[in-house]
This record gives C-alpha cells, structure tokens and sequence, in this order.
C-alpha cells in the first residue's frame, strides 16, 4: 500500500522506508516554534529536564505574538522570559516588536518553512506550513520543550482525509470560504487527528495566500494538519525565500485514505460560521438579519497582503457604519510595508477603520478588540468558542474579509455585493 503526502515526510524524518497510519515513529524535526504564551513554559520545562543548549539555534524560533506589544505586567514579564532565553542560548529566530509579527504570517514569509519538512509548534495553528508541502503540526509546551532540547519529537502517524479541489471560485469567493465550506460539511471533528491532503485541478486556483488560510484551519476540523502539494504557485513562492535545500513529496497513486471530500469550487459560496462553532455554517448572503458591533480584519488566518486588499476593494470609497468599530491588523512588518505602499492604509483610514500593529490581540480575547457582554463580532479569525473574543456574552461570526468589509460597512452581515 502507498503512502500519503505525510506518511512519506514522517517516514522520511524517521530514517524508515515506509510507514502505516497508527505507527508511532521518532521523527528529526526541521524547525521548533514557540510564542509568549507558550514558550515561557517551554523554557521552564527545558532547565526542569536538565537541558543546557538547544539543538540548534537555528533551528528554534521564538516570536511573541500573542499579547504583544506587551499589553500588561505579566505579558511582559513572559516576553522577557523569552527574550533572555533566546539571547541566552543565542536563537537566531527571534522576533520581537519591531521585526515581529503574527508567527504563522511571519515564518512563511522569513522563509522558515519549506517543502517535506517536519515542523512543530507550541501553538495549535502551526498546521499554516502545510500550504507548502511540509508537515507542520501543534504540539504541548513539554513537546516543544523536549523538541528545543532533542530535535526530536514522538509521531503517530495519522490516517488521511483526501480533499479533491474542482473548477473555480466566484468572485470574492476565497480561501478562508473554502476552509469554512469544508468545515461545515465534515464538522469540527471531521478529521480528528488525520491529515486534510489537498489535491485536484482545483488546487491551482487558489493563491498561497489561499492555501496558509486553508492549511491554518485545518486544526479546526480536528486534523493533525493540512498539507498541499508542491506546484508552480508554491515553487515561485518559495524563490528568493528558502536557499536551502528541500525535497517535495507526492502522495502515491495507491495511498490509503479514510475518506474522500470533493469539492467543487464553483459551488462554494461566500461562507460565514455563526456561534459557537466553525462548523455551524451559512452562506453570509442569509445572515443580513445579524447586526454586528465590531469588525476584525487581521490574525494568522487572514492577516496576509492579500486579505488587506480584498478588504480595501471593498471598503474604498465607503463608510463603515457608524454603529460598528472596524479594526484591520496586518499579519508582519513587511505586510504594514506593503500596505503603505499600496495605499490600503489610506483606505481604512479614510473609511473610518483603524488599523494597527502585527498582533494576534483580539483573536483570542487578548486586547486591541476584546468583546463587551452583548457585543456580536464579524472576524477573519479562525474560532469563535463561547468567550473567545472577550465577554462570554459576546459572540463571533467567522467570515473572509470581503464579507468582514461589507459587514462593516453596513453594520450588518453582509456580501461585498451589497455595498454600492
């Protein structure tokens, strides 16, 4: 029996020739990633193991994020910790404010992931890196730690839901509808610890952009991670970015699968998920009854330049309603760099949104947009669990930012068609 794209990575990183769903291998790592949530208690576990150096320095990669810049004592207290830490061992992936930003924008953009190799993270949207060909999963901060120290880590191999991807999207239509429509049809364990393989004709239509946003949600689906082939689109990506060597897989013609989801593109709909669940999905043109608060155009879900633009076009020459805040939050510096560049600063600004620094802040219930008990949220974030964003009165419709501008704009859930 054939293997599947991630079989073939782990097998490779274990030194076997092949290997079968539910084997356990012990697999060299490519890459360690942690944040200011997560990593403090890595490095507590590192020195309570008796570890003295990482593996590599430069195979580490430290990054707060998630309360950064620091929003309290204990934030910075925790960016501290970080930051001896990598002066210490002397890491040389380490981002702070400045020439930080969101990790799962950042690492693919620094070219710090490429093809057929194994990555893990203290954070459970580590799964982002399987848009290029890689397998890159989350992990517990004692993995991590142990990850840092060993450059190793335990897999098991899991079983595989194959994704085969059809014709094309609709205008507006994009990735994050994509992963959403997915989501709804299989549920938010639909793919408990298997790998979401994408594959088809389809697969071409999607920008990279598309693909982090897809591959970044398949832990929301329950997957161990998301992979995607290595094509043109990710080859002229990944020039200029990786130097070093990398070697792709593909799946083999008689790999095992436990299931098969095809998906037309062209039937895909502008998709938004309602409380309190990814899963509970909806075409956005059959919520106009939902009046929201607040608007969120950011996090490592849809932060990228392409999600910037998506939403100027919609928002150019508009207002956002006055009953609504509308807050946009790029996903690096480079991606601030780019929007100056561009003029989509002008365009917030202009119709009324603030627009802020690389922060995951609100996603998580973290600041710059924390929720008030009966506030509603339209966000291009990838969860909206009771309480996410803040209050656990509040709630969050997850949704792409075409749909996230209209809804802006109109103060309502709304389609980029509707904004005149």
């Amino acid at each position: 029996m054939g293997m599947t794209m991630t079989q073939k990575i782990l097998a490779r990183a274990a030194g076997v020739e092949s290997c079968r769903a539910g084997e356990l291998l012990m697999c060299n790592l490519d890459l360690v990633l942690g944040n200011d949530i997560t990593g403090p208690v890595a490095i507590n576990e590192f020195y309570k193991m008796g570890a003295k150096k990482v593996f590599d320095p430069a195979k580490v990669v430290l990054v707060p994020d998630h309360f950064a810049p620091n929003k309290d004592i204990k934030s910075a207290q925790m960016t501290k910790a970080m930051r001896t830490f990598a002066r210490e061992q002397q890491i040389v992936h380490y981002y702070e404010v400045g020439k930080a930003g969101i990790e799962h924008a950042l690492l693919p953009e620094q070219g710090l992931c490429a093809p057929g190799e194994v990555i893990i993270g203290a954070d459970s949207h580590t799964c982002t890196y399987g848009a290029l060909g890689c397998m890159s999963t989350g992990v517990g901060s004692t993995d991590m730690a142990a990850g840092m120290a060993t450059g190793q880590a335990w897999f098991k191999v899991p079983e595989a839901v194959k994704v085969t991807l059809t014709g094309k999207l609709n205008p507006y239509v994009s990735g994050k509808d994509v992963i959403l429509h997915l989501i709804g049809l299989i549920g938010v364990d639909g793919a408990r610890y298997m790998s979401l393989e994408f594959g088809g004709d389809g697969v071409k239509e999607i920008s990279m952009d598309g693909r982090l946003t897809i591959a970044n949600m398949a832990i929301e689906a329950g997957a161990k991670n998301g992979i995607f082939p290595v094509d043109d689109v990710t080859r002229a990506y990944l020039a200029g970015r990786v130097t070093r060597p990398w070697q792709a897989v593909e799946p083999d013609s008689d790999a095992e699968y436990a299931r098969e989801v095809v998906i037309n593109l062209a039937d895909v709909p502008l998709t938004v998920a309602l409380p309190h669940l990814p899963s509970n999905t909806k075409p956005a043109a059959e919520c106009a009854d939902l009046a929201i608060d607040q608007a969120v155009i950011g996090s490592c879900t849809n932060g990228r330049i392409e999600d910037l633009r998506a939403a100027a076009q919609v928002l150019r020459g508009h207002q956002v309603s006055d009953r609504v805040r509308c807050i946009v939050i790029p996903g690096t510096q480079k991606i601030v760099r780019q929007a100056i560049d561009e003029g989509l600063v002008s365009v917030f600004i202009d119709a009324g949104a603030i627009f802020t620094m690389p922060t995951c802040g609100p996603c998580l219930g973290g600041h710059c947009g924390v929720l008030a008990d009966g506030e509603r949220c339209v966000s291009t974030t990838n969860r909206n669990f009771v309480g996410r964003m803040g209050h656990t009165g509040s709630e969050v419709i997850l949704a792409s930012p075409a749909v996230a501008a209209a809804s802006a704009v109109l103060g309502h859930v709304a389609t980029p068609d509707e904004v005149k």
